[in-house]
């Protein structure tokens, strides 16, 4: 018994995970929400910028750097995950509110792909579950420089693993990209969300 209010005292920050009660619920309406006009999203540098459905992979990739960095934080640095939790929660919300008042989305997609490959596939399977929409400001490049801040502030990393802090950077990067050669954002997304950030 006494373990169990170890493990229970140890992890009382789980609390802050109650808020993707919050988050999930409100995006998926978003998402779902008919008769609403969207403001459609374009920057003229969207025009230069080619698809590249190879970027596939680091776009992905996000969703196990933002959970593996989280769970970093919440098993060794309860401050930093805190810190890391509230750039998180307080830009999400944000997002949220912002697409609620001023819906927005893309007209960036491909009609059709150049290269049928695994990538490609990829890419047209994104498309069918992600629609369009709710695109300002990226949650994708939001908290993946949420992540790059919380890990360049870990005294941890920069003391005995400074390898993974650049790797980490560099997947930031990438992620970044992504969203931009995947046509699932455009550039005024990303400038946004620095911006947010």
């Amino acid at each position: 018994m006494d373990k169990i209010k170890q493990t229970i005292n140890r992890y009382r920050h789980a609390w802050v995970l109650l808020y993707m009660f919050i988050y999930m619920p409100w995006f998926l309406w978003l998402e779902r929400r008919e008769g609403v006009k969207h403001f459609i999203i374009h920057s003229p540098i969207d025009d230069y910028i080619p698809f590249v459905e190879y970027f596939i992979i680091p776009y992905l990739l996000w969703f196990i750097f933002i959970l593996a960095s989280a769970a970093y934080f919440f098993f060794t640095d309860q401050a930093g995950f805190y810190r890391y939790a509230a750039f998180l929660c307080t830009g999400m919300t944000l997002f949220l509110i912002i697409c609620t008042v001023f819906p927005n989305g893309l007209s960036l997609r491909p009609d059709t792909f150049v290269r049928d490959n695994v990538f490609s596939r990829m890419v047209e399977m994104l498309y069918a579950t992600d629609t369009p929409t709710n695109v300002l400001p990226s949650i994708h490049v939001f908290n993946s420089v949420g992540a790059v801040i919380a890990i360049s502030h870990s005294r941890a990393l920069r003391a005995g693993h400074r390898k993974i802090q650049y790797a980490s950077y560099a997947l930031a990067v990438l992620i970044i990209l992504s969203t931009m050669f995947l046509k699932q954002h455009s550039v005024t997304d990303v400038i946004a969300a620095f911006a947010l950030a």
